[in-house]
């Protein structure tokens, strides 16, 4: 079977564990975790391809993957549904006795040279299943081409005291990129990586295999491939974004970033037209705000029943928030039920779960020293007894 040769394809991983996420990733593949009422993380790089013109996706599961591939089913919400590319979900499969996992970032890639082999595309961009931003990668593509690129990445700038958490490089003024250092102890510089790359695919590919092949490697693109095309003297450039960017690594960014795009002028805007994030959305009905409710500042999703109050939080889809509840300041994930007189502040409440009446979950950080105080957290399909007390950072 032929393949229409491809000037880019995508490939998302989407692999992770989330393991910082605890509770909300023991059964899901962290890209498939809910945000801003009615999507998931996955639907941020998705909707970003098609708004760049990119037709062909891969993405890369292997962690709890069911509920992943379910949603992202043959990919017609993004219009990923194409004869001449669409989308591909690509799992770890046997192909000989010596097959594994996938161990690193890299070698998710190495184990799928064959599907991007079969498009012979220019340039390949690798992008994570789990971050929340909006960019155009058409014209990140274009200035690597321009420079004439064999890799290009896109980083912003942070504050030095997180600098460490990231891969972290130093540009000349060209933003041609003359040393990377992996998540350093001590940064030489403020510009991270987004860990959105383009590569030039046939020095990928070789890079790939060269990498496989060695018996020392993390089969990691920070780690190693990139390392090595930098001192192997290959063109590395930088491309510079300023926009909304969240790794969505821990309980507190996850809430942090839904907590965004709350306000009239928020951080991140769902609403914009232009630049639109697609999803995955079932037929609800519209959802029914009773006389008792009191909303304000908030989002309610499709589908949802709400009588009670709810201030700066998000209500996602097929919620019930029951007479007296009251939710602040929290993330309610689809189809969870708050039973009355229950109170919800500076909380995530998993998807599925019950939270039975007269219940305590999370409260205000003024009220707490800063190094005992975080997010409450609520797992997937959990039951929360009737007046049981779950304090700010206790995760059930």
């Amino acid at each position: 079977m032929s393949f229409r040769k491809k000037e880019c394809i995508a490939m998302i991983l989407a692999g992770g564990q989330g393991s910082r996420l605890k509770v909300l990733t023991e059964n899901t593949a962290k890209p498939a975790v809910p945000f801003g009422g009615k999507y998931r993380l996955i639907d941020f790089p998705l909707s970003n391809c098609v708004n760049s013109g990119i037709d062909t996706v891969g993405i890369l599961t292997q962690y709890q993957p069911l509920q992943l591939n379910e949603y992202i089913g043959n990919g017609l919400p993004w219009g990923l549904n194409s004869a001449n590319g669409g989308i591909h979900v690509l799992s770890p499969y046997s192909k000989s006795a010596n097959s594994e996992w996938y161990k690193g970032t890299a070698n998710a890639i190495f184990q799928n040279l064959s599907f991007i082999d079969r498009y012979r595309p220019e340039h390949v961009l690798i992008l994570s299943g789990d971050h929340i931003y909006k960019m155009n990668y058409a014209e990140m593509i274009s200035a690597h081409v321009k420079n004439r690129a064999d890799c290009t990445i896109a980083v912003l700038d942070v504050p030095l005291e997180e600098a460490s958490r990231f891969g972290i490089m130093n540009a000349d003024d060209q933003g041609r990129i003359f040393e990377f250092q992996e998540k350093p102890k001590e940064p030489k510089s403020t510009k991270a990586s987004m860990g959105v790359y383009v590569f030039r695919w046939e020095i990928l590919r070789k890079y790939l295999i060269m990498d496989n092949e060695d018996p020392t490697s993390s089969n990691d693109f920070g780690k190693n491939i990139i390392p090595k095309l930098l001192n192997d003297g290959h063109r590395l450039f930088t491309y510079e974004f300023s926009g909304y960017w969240k790794d969505v690594g821990t309980i507190f960014s996850l809430w942090q970033s839904n907590m965004d795009i709350l306000g009239e002028e928020p951080l991140l805007d769902m609403k914009d037209k232009n630049n639109r994030i697609y999803a995955r959305n079932y037929a609800n009905p519209s959802s029914f705000i009773a006389d008792s409710s009191q909303i304000v500042d908030s989002y309610v999703a499709e589908g949802s029943q709400v009588y009670g109050k709810v201030y700066h939080s998000i209500i996602s889809t097929g919620c019930v928030i029951e007479p007296g509840a009251e939710i602040y300041n929290s993330f309610v994930m689809p189809n969870a039920v708050i039973e009355k007189s229950s109170v919800i502040r500076y909380a995530i409440i998993g998807e599925d779960s019950v939270v039975h009446a007269n219940a305590r979950i999370g409260d205000s950080p003024e009220f707490y020293d800063k190094h005992k105080w975080d997010i409450a957290v609520v797992g997937k399909d959990k039951v929360v007894e009737q007046n049981m007390i779950l304090l700010p950072k206790e995760v059930y």
